[in-house]
């Protein structure tokens, strides 16, 4: 208790404006850096994806140089479906939540989303199982026996994409272009002729263009 107590203690110190969204008796868990993207919100969100014993929340708070705040949760008891996805080529793994109709992807590093769903898989089944204790405790004149709640369903899904159009390569397609036209300008400078330069100088904007619409393509 005194190393859980601790944890809820620094996530409460980092995430500041956190206290204020919580409900009564609820704690903070986990909390890991992350994109959430909800639909019902019309863009994704970065921020402190947060997991207590009572919701999964997305939050942030800024103070300056005007106060915005960002909250969004999950309530643990009521999450049907976590589906952790891989999609090849990605840097990031997407945890697929459903809460009823509202449903919620996170985007996070490989290790961070395996550490949130696997403390989100217990959180819910705790839950659940406390809520069957409940049912037992304040009715036992209806049935001694505890009645199953619909457990959440956890899966995992390899989603293989092609290269050409996947964020890594959009990624190295940009950076390389960059680099291309420094090397062009540098080379062009150096030697003082565009023959020498300029090929480089077209090739890299042309790669940061493809780039920059293939990123534009995937948003779509």
């Amino acid at each position: 208790m005194p190393d859980t107590n601790k944890n809820a203690e620094k996530i409460l110190a980092r995430c500041k404006g956190l206290s204020k969204q919580l409900q009564s008796g609820e704690d903070p868990v986990l909390s890991i850096p992350a994109i959430w993207d909800s639909d019902e919100h019309s863009h994704s969100e970065a921020c402190d994806v947060i997991l207590t014993n009572q919701r999964l929340i997305g939050f942030y708070f800024k103070s300056f140089p005007r106060e915005t705040l960002f909250f969004d949760a999950l309530n643990l008891s009521a999450i049907t479906h976590v589906t952790l996805r891989q999609k090849t080529y990605a840097p990031f793994r997407e945890l697929m939540i459903s809460e009823g109709t509202h449903k919620v992807a996170i985007r996070a590093p490989r290790l961070k989303s395996e550490a949130l769903y696997a403390a989100l898989r217990t959180a819910t089944a705790a839950y659940h199982e406390l809520d069957e204790q409940e049912i037992v405790l304040e009715a036992p004149e209806v049935s001694t026996t505890a009645v199953p709640l619909p457990a959440s369903v956890y899966g995992r899904q390899d989603i293989r994409t092609a290269f050409d159009t996947s964020p890594l390569a959009i990624v190295l397609l940009f950076v390389g272009g960059i680099v291309m036209e420094v090397v062009g300008a540098i080379l062009w400078s150096l030697t003082q002729s565009s023959q020498v330069g300029l090929p480089l100088c077209i090739a890299g904007f042309v790669a940061v263009i493809v780039a920059i619409l293939q990123a534009r393509q995937r948003r779509e």
